[in-house]
């Protein structure tokens, strides 16, 4: 009997947002509007960066992956979020869920790993401009993308797996819009001390590192920076830096506060704002952060939509 009591949970019930029933319609609208902002201006990053020679370099070919994992990033959440809100059906499958868990902390663990490799190479570009094309050529580039992907797989692999395990027999209600770690071990009737402690241990050295390497190299890049004699070199040099700068603080403060605070502190609405801001606020505002305050990324956009235009009126006109 009671194995069969351990075994009734078969899906969970997404709350999402606290909100009123009205409400909930004007947020779908407002997160489908943000999902297109952030689909459409990373896509634009992608393509911009594939369609001008001058910007493949290994700036920006990071900052290219990190726009397809922003893409990747929402839309593990966004669009089951709005079609639960639309639909009224806020359900989802034991094996759903386990999957957007999967896919979600192999994002947000790519986001942060990503960012700190970013880091690396302004430090390299601006404290080693010589060696720079030596250092970071394609060959390792490609080695650091494929790191990471290997890296983030395992570790989601390894949270998807223990939390599987759990055992589900009371309540089904998640008090958040998606399957996160945090709620699924509130629900769970099992001994959770070890997920918690993987969390700590394997997640937290995850998310602490990369943070603490992107603080020391940019530690030293603007000790390098100082000594530059050029006021426009140290512009130049500062601007390459405060785009990466901006995208960090929004995604790790945000972030440190759900995963690293005290657990006496979370509650479901600072839980789901924190998150919103890091896993669909912080992938909207990249593009915009890029694309308006990077000189060769407005060079590079612009050059493109030149090229775009004059081609469809090249086709009018032989038309």
């Amino acid at each position: 009997m009671e194995k069969r009591n351990l075994t009734v949970v078969r899906e969970f019930v997404l709350l999402g947002l606290p909100s009123s029933a009205e409400q909930q319609h004007l947020l779908s609208v407002l997160f489908l509007c943000m999902y297109l902002a952030t689909t459409l201006g990373n896509m634009l990053i992608i393509v911009t960066i594939g369609f001008d020679s001058r910007l493949h370099s290994p700036m920006y070919f990071f900052l290219s992956n990190l726009a397809f994992i922003d893409i990747c990033f929402t839309s593990t959440t966004v669009p089951q979020m709005v079609v639960n809100i639309l639909t009224g059906t806020k359900t989802i499958s034991f094996a759903g869920c386990l999957s957007q868990l999967f896919f979600f902390v192999t994002f947000v663990n790519m986001d942060s790993l990503l960012l700190c490799v970013m880091a690396y190479d302004r430090y390299v570009a601006i404290c080693h401009p010589l060696h720079y094309t030596a250092t970071m050529n394609l060959c390792l580039c490609v080695q650091l993308m494929a790191g990471l992907w290997l890296v983030t797989y395992l570790h989601a692999l390894l949270h998807t797996v223990l939390t599987a395990r759990l055992s589900f027999c009371a309540s089904n209600i998640i008090h958040h819009f998606f399957c996160d770690l945090n709620p699924l071990l509130q629900l769970s009737c099992s001994d959770v001390s070890f997920n918690v402690m993987i969390i700590f241990a394997v997640g937290g050295l995850l998310a602490i590192t990369p943070l603490v390497c992107i603080l020391i190299s940019y530690g030293i890049i603007f000790s390098t920076v100082l000594k530059i004699t050029s006021t426009q070199g140290k512009q130049r040099a500062v601007s390459t830096c405060s785009c990466h700068l901006s995208v960090v603080v929004v995604f790790y403060g945000t972030a440190i506060a759900v995963y690293f605070s005290p657990s006496s502190s979370h509650t479901p609405e600072s839980d789901s704002v924190s998150t919103i801001m890091y896993s669909v606020v912080a992938p909207m505002l990249n593009p915009f952060i890029y694309t308006i305050r990077n000189r060769d990324m407005k060079r590079g956009l612009q050059k493109m939509l030149f090229k775009c235009t004059v081609f469809q009126r090249n086709n009018d006109l032989s038309d």
